[in-house]
């Protein structure tokens, strides 16, 4: 029997992805769905779908504030609807949120995805849908956001450092984190 398997059968908590853009927790939490059998949500497109407009035209319309209001929103929703056990990626300043992160903490196994700046800056170039990247100097903007966020990134229940290596090598090492956590 394969691991994957084995935590299906285990797994008694949502699994929520946090970490900076670029840092693979959509691309990771997809295949760890999958792999798992288990329902797939991306907070961003969540967002996305309730509120009728893309995540850069939120933050230009109506300001990071009220985005985050929204944000905080749909977290607890997909969190809180059945099927309770689910794989969810969330933008990279929703575990920022002090309250955000405290539900996650209560209600989820969080696992912070956690690259290098050269790996984020490779990852995020020549991509028009990050805001906090749009016409600025992406390589500057990723470094502040490291010294800012790893910190609050580093409270999550795990932390598994990402490598430029293919996903499955990735997902892996997520089915490793969470064996260990499991007892498998």
């Amino acid at each position: 029997m394969y691991l994957a398997d084995i935590l299906s059968e285990k797994i008694d908590k949502p699994l929520v992805f946090v970490g900076l853009m670029g840092a693979g927790k959509t691309s990771i939490g997809r295949r760890v769905s999958r792999r798992l059998g288990l329902p797939f949500k991306d907070l961003d497109k969540e967002i996305e779908r309730t509120s009728g407009i893309s995540i850069v035209d939120l933050f230009s319309l109506y300001g990071e504030e009220s985005f985050r209001k929204s944000e905080a929103g749909v977290l607890r929703r997909v969190l809180e609807t059945q099927p309770k056990i689910k794989v969810v990626s969330t933008g990279e300043g929703a575990f920022l949120c002090p309250k955000n992160r405290e539900f996650i903490l209560e209600n989820a196994i969080s696992i912070w995805l956690k690259a290098d700046l050269e790996l984020l800056v490779k990852r995020t170039a020549h991509r028009d849908t990050r805001p906090h990247l749009l016409n600025v100097n992406a390589r500057e903007v990723l470094m502040k956001l490291i010294d800012e966020r790893y910190p609050v990134y580093a409270e999550a229940d795990f932390t598994l450092e990402t490598k430029d290596e293919p996903v499955k090598y990735t997902v892996e090492h997520v089915f490793e984190l969470l064996g260990k956590y499991y007892g498998v």
